[in-house]
């Protein structure tokens, strides 16, 4: 079964396929008209004379726009221990303190020896010493995706094996 290519090659033509198949993939029809407004503006703006074929031109742009929305939203959630007001600062002070932070440390390396090796070198060299995903990825002659893939992964895998420690 072929796809019917519409008589109006314009953006029109690909709004309604754009926002229907954005919307399930991103599970949120607002972040997919977001991101479908924004490639058609920028579209619009420049020279779209020299895109030779719109709809994939429009699919992997809206892609792209969504995967930065999605990286932003996940940067500006974590904040580093040391820029944590005192307050909010995860240090407990009383007597079983020391025991806790023991046991999660043990837990944490457990979990991560339960992954496969490259899923721990990523984590390590990501999360510890502060390699960038491209780093990683020319270091291991991975692509970005697959480095991106492991680091998922491992984040996953030790959200679901630490939560107890999340009372």
């Amino acid at each position: 079964m072929s796809r019917r290519r519409p008589s109006d090659h314009g953006w029109l033509a690909y709004y309604r396929e754009l926002i229907g198949t954005w919307a399930r993939k991103a599970n949120s029809i607002h972040d997919a008209e977001d991101a479908t407004h924004d490639v058609i503006a920028n579209m619009l703006e420049g020279d779209a004379s020299v895109i030779h074929d719109r709809r994939a031109y429009l699919h992997r742009s809206v892609y792209h726009g969504l995967l930065n929305q999605h990286r932003r939203q996940s940067r500006e959630r974590a904040v580093p221990l040391h820029e944590l007001n005192e307050d909010d600062h995860p240090a407990q002070a009383d007597p079983d303190a020391g025991a806790r932070l023991a046991q999660l440390s043990d837990a944490l390396l457990d979990a991560l020896q339960e992954l496969p090796p490259r899923c721990q070198q990523v984590f390590a060299w990501h999360r510890l010493e502060g390699w960038t995903v491209p780093e990683i990825a020319a270091h291991m002659d991975l692509s970005v995706s697959s480095v991106e893939k492991y680091l998922a992964r491992t984040m996953r895998h030790l959200h679901a094996r630490l939560q107890k420690f999340n009372d």
